[in-house]
């Protein structure tokens, strides 16, 4: 068993803008579930602090420059055994809305200030210098939010192993120069091998540079980063630390994602009863207007309408998608440019094209149960989740092949089909030919029901939920303490 401090900046239920909440919302049950102390950490931003169970005070800390103290809330994590610690410093974190943006959807002014606040507070649980009476083993950091905890424990000894996950790169937490003063860090760290990235504070990069070990959340996104086109400008130093990088794929809430259960989809199935998902087929139809027809193959898009995600791809041959017996359904919100161009082409062809901008967790879900396929036509996608959720719910994924969705989705081919081994369709080049002639795949495979079912049957029977990514984390954790303990028995 370890004690492990899982340190992040949102986590649901409690709070959530992104995909780094449902990881940091299910992971730590998952290691919990297999035998570990995990204290999950965040801001104790009002929704939070709404939501934990059984919230007491249990540490007041003075932190350097800051007037007043900065309370500890201890609690539980909803319908979990999770140890959950609030940083709560009101002028910080009492904020209605985004935990990054203000009301204009602009970064807070002192994010920089808020997110070391966050670090500084992990640092003295860490070291037990908190009046907790407890220390983990191992701090696990997510994203750039948490990149100063290794650089501000790298030096401490005796400490805790450190491990800091990338769930995207593109996210780097960089700040003007001046900042790096304000914040009173060591001057030492104001360098090219430390937090300074071409004249700017890097939090990110604290992260990278410090921690004992990296991983990000697919093993094929952790080899992109270590090139230009996917480095964001730290592939030199990702290629420097290679040996500690490593990539594990996320995995999903089970018990959130589970077709024969789900109570947000009108007809469950699984299996056994596939029929139902016809059922929830002929309901998404109707929600959207669309007439409702088997023959028409129905396929589903959920995210973000931006160009990382590929919308500008499925929005050039919706024209061409039209010419054929086939559905489009997209859920999202993004670029007004893409909203509009959407929602004229929902008017343009209201029989076949179906949109909702904005977001539903509803809709979201009967959009997995009701489609045929699922559209994730990204340029680069760390790890993923919806087709994940897609395998699950018998939905086919359609893919380019990048980061997690290279991972985890098996191209039908001749080969993968003979092998029984195919869960999905995949393309190679984010373009518009070879999407279309991805989508023109899937619906040839669609009119081959013997071979369709084959291959979502395969899809229904892969593993995708924690245990199995838990179970990596905690051997990296051990190799992590335990080359941590080495080192400090040297000394």
């Amino acid at each position: 068993m370890s004690k492990i401090l899982f340190v992040t900046s949102e986590a649901i239920p409690l709070i959530k803008t992104g995909g780094l909440a449902d990881v940091s919302g299910a992971l730590p049950i998952a290691l919990n579930t297999l035998g570990n102390d995990v204290h999950l950490m965040l801001p104790a931003y009002p929704q939070a602090k709404s939501k934990i169970k059984n919230p007491t005070t249990v540490a007041q800390l003075y932190v350097p420059g800051l007037p007043g103290t900065v309370n500890l809330i201890q609690g539980q994590l909803p319908n979990s055994q999770v140890n959950v610690l609030l940083v709560d410093y009101p002028p910080a974190f009492e904020r209605e809305g985004n935990p990054y943006l203000d009301q204009q959807g602009e970064p807070w002014i002192d994010n920089a200030e808020r997110f070391t606040l966050l670090a500084r507070a992990a640092q003295r649980v860490a070291l037990n210098d908190a009046g907790l009476n407890w220390q983990p083993d191992v701090v696990h950091c997510n994203d750039w939010q948490t990149g100063l905890i290794p650089a501000l424990l790298h030096d401490e000894s005796p400490r805790p192993a450190t491990l800091f996950t990338i769930h995207n790169l593109a996210y780097q937490g960089l700040f003007p120069a001046e900042t790096f003063k304000a914040l009173a860090l060591n001057d030492a760290l104001w360098s090219p091998t430390a937090l300074e990235f071409y004249g700017q504070l890097s939090f990110i990069k604290g992260g990278l540079v410090f921690a004992d070990r990296i991983t990000t959340v697919s093993p094929n996104y952790a080899k992109e980063i270590q090139t230009p086109e996917f480095g964001c400008g730290l592939q030199g130093l990702l290629r420097y630390r290679a040996n500690v990088l490593s990539g594990i794929v996320n995995g999903i809430d089970q018990s959130v994602w589970d077709p024969q259960a789900d109570p947000l989809i009108p007809h469950n199935y699984g299996l056994e009863q596939m029929q139902y998902k016809t059922d929830n087929k002929a309901h998404l139809q109707k929600h959207f207007n669309l007439p409702v027809s088997v023959d028409h193959m129905l396929i589903g898009f959920i995210g973000r309408l931006v160009e990382q995600k590929g919308i500008d791809l499925i929005h050039n041959i919706i024209d061409r998608i039209a010419a054929l017996p086939i559905q489009l359904v997209i859920l999202g919100t993004g670029e007004k440019r893409f909203e509009t161009a959407l929602s004229q082409a929902a008017k343009k062809y209201p029989k076949q094209v179906g949109v909702m901008i904005g977001y539903d967790e509803a809709l979201a879900h009967q959009i997995e149960a009701g489609a045929d396929a699922f559209l994730m036509p990204s340029r680069f996608e760390p790890c993923g989740l919806n087709q994940l959720y897609s395998l699950r719910y018998g939905t086919l994924p359609i893919v380019h092949n990048v980061g997690g969705l290279a991972d985890s989705v098996t191209d039908a081919t001749q080969g993968n089909i003979n092998q029984k081994r195919a869960t999905g369709v995949v393309f190679y080049k984010p373009t518009e030919q070879a999407l279309f002639e991805a989508i023109q795949r899937a619906y040839d495979l669609y009119n081959n029901p013997q071979l369709w079912t084959e291959i979502v049957t395969t899809g229904m029977h892969k593993q995708v939920g924690w245990e199995d990514s838990a179970k990596q984390y905690i051997t990296l954790y051990q190799a992590a303490i335990e080359a941590r303990r080495s080192i400090e028995r040297n000394f």
